[in-house]
């Protein structure tokens, strides 16, 4: 099956693995002082790209962050612009490279004060980190709060104080950035839904970070876009035929008979060369009556489906949209499990496993893909609502469970046994309408069909999913709109390949 080919650039680390970046850099002949030199001059060389000359407070902790926090107000001063520069701490209490950093300033160091913030500055925030683990109070949290208050123009470094570089948490309180400046690669944490509220224009700087550091690292995520998937994503051959391009088949139930329907032409518009809707005999002629190019058949039971599946040419199957939370699709999960098909479940195929997920969890034995919501994923998963951070939520079901999952949402993240996991964020909030995920589940099993791996089908789905949705603009999107865009969607995909 064609799987994802991950790029370097696109590489998320977490902070333990940023820090073993920081590390190659130093071991092999790079300082930490030219690192903290190269970080500041790159927020200030920020700071001074985006903003007209203004009054400046640059905000420092106790840590590295406050180093670079010094170096930035050394380049902004030297530049002319009028600095103050704030650090909560004791300029004695600084160690290593911050000390070194404050060593070179030569303006006078304060304390916090609300007045500082009267004349409207730009505000620098180098204060904590991207693996901050406490909660923020005292004079940073009531600092936050009064610069957040007045909407006044925050550079984070890094991250926004507050949030945490790993999970997304907020540690009680954080800063409302416009622009963060990140190092090396960014990190999951600017792409959670807290990342993506607070960051705002999120730039990944060089600086200085040898590139063999990853091979070193060996990341297992990633932000997800086309170049990870798009030469999987199948292209017409002179020599093709409609059961070259794969058989999806989607199980119907007895109402709600729009979701199959919408699942079915997302299926074909996406480049599957079948779509077969099983269904009840007392909704085929609904069926028939629709869309003239879905094939289809009655499966009024579990036993009826699984014959269905002796054809070996259908070899993609889904079943949840409008499948309805009954023995029927319960049985019918199972024969498609057993059968080892490319399996997406979703919605009643997720919800009808929630009293005994173990179940579910003992068939997986193919490529198989569930896609709940959250909702759902609490269904199955109860005891990883404890668990802080949707990336690791996911990734621990994913190794539960035996198969890929994709968790939706602003920040959806789709994690694999094996921990790979993509962070998605090509989306909209037009998304948020009925029978759109049905057009999702549609779209994955139309590439699965095609012989993507669920990580791959998984991740381009997405992608394209929010590409019709960002096409469309504006207000007014509804389901049904979604898959005449898919067309055009895959066409954007010509330049990445």
């Amino acid at each position: 099956m064609r799987d994802l080919v991950p790029r370097d650039e696109l590489a998320l680390l977490n902070c333990a693995e940023m820090a073993r970046a920081d590390a190659f850099a130093i071991g092999g002949g790079v300082s930490g002082r030219v690192l903290m030199e190269a970080a500041g001059r790159t927020v200030a060389t920020a700071a001074m790209q985006q903003y007209a000359r203004r009054p400046v407070v640059v905000l420092c902790g106790p840590g590295n962050n406050g180093g670079d926090g010094f170096v930035a107000a050394r380049y902004l001063q030297k530049a002319g612009w009028p600095v103050r520069l704030i650090l909560f701490g004791a300029v004695g209490n600084l160690n290593g490279d911050a000390a070194w950093a404050a060593g070179t300033w030569k303006g006078p160091v304060e304390r916090w004060s609300p007045t500082l913030f009267d004349d409207g500055p730009l505000v620098i925030d180098a204060v904590f980190g991207a693996g901050l683990s406490r909660q923020i109070d005292g004079e940073i949290a009531a600092a936050i709060e009064l610069v957040n208050e007045r909407k006044l123009s925050v550079v984070a470094v890094d991250v926004p104080t507050g949030l945490h570089g790993d999970t997304g948490a907020v540690h009680g309180h954080a800063f409302q950035a416009e622009t963060t400046v990140s190092f090396f690669r960014a990190k999951p944490g600017h792409y959670s839904v807290e990342g993506l509220r607070r960051c705002g224009r999120l730039l990944i700087a060089d600086i200085g970070i040898p590139a063999g550091a990853l091979a070193e690292i060996a990341p297992q995520a990633w932000l997800n876009a086309p170049t990870l998937w798009a030469h999987h994503v199948r292209r017409g051959d002179i020599a093709d035929h409609k059961y070259a391009r794969g058989h999806l088949t989607i199980l119907a139930g007895p109402h709600a008979t729009g979701a199959a329907r919408l699942a079915a032409l997302a299926g074909r518009r996406v480049g599957a060369g079948l779509v077969t809707i099983a269904a009840f005999r007392s909704t085929l002629p609904a069926f028939q009556a629709a869309e003239p190019g879905n094939l289809i058949v009655e499966a009024d039971d579990g036993t009826m489906f699984a014959h269905l599946l002796g054809d070996p040419r259908r070899n993609a199957v889904l079943i949840g949209p409008g499948s309805g939370t009954d023995g029927r699709t319960r049985e019918s999960v199972l024969s498609a499990l057993e059968a080892r098909r490319s399996v997406v479940l979703d919605a009643d195929a997720i919800t009808v496993f929630a009293a005994d997920p173990d179940l579910l969890f003992r068939s997986v034995r193919g490529p198989t893909l569930l896609t709940p919501h959250e909702g759902e994923f609490r269904r199955l998963f109860p005891d990883l609502d404890g668990v802080v951070g949707k990336l690791e939520r996911v990734r621990r079901a994913a190794a539960r469970s035996g198969a890929t999952i994709l968790l939706k949402g602003p920040d959806t993240v789709i994690a694999e046994p094996g921990g790979r996991a993509i962070i998605n964020v090509h989306a909209s909030p037009a998304l948020a309408t009925a029978g759109s995920g049905d057009v999702l589940a549609g779209t994955i099993g139309g590439l699965l069909a095609q012989n993507l791996t669920p990580f791959a089908a998984a991740s381009a789905a997405a992608w394209l999913h929010g590409e019709c949705a960002l096409t469309f603009g504006g207000s007014g999107l509804i389901a049904e709109d979604l898959p005449a865009l898919l067309p055009r969607a895959l066409q954007s995909l010509s330049s990445f390949n």
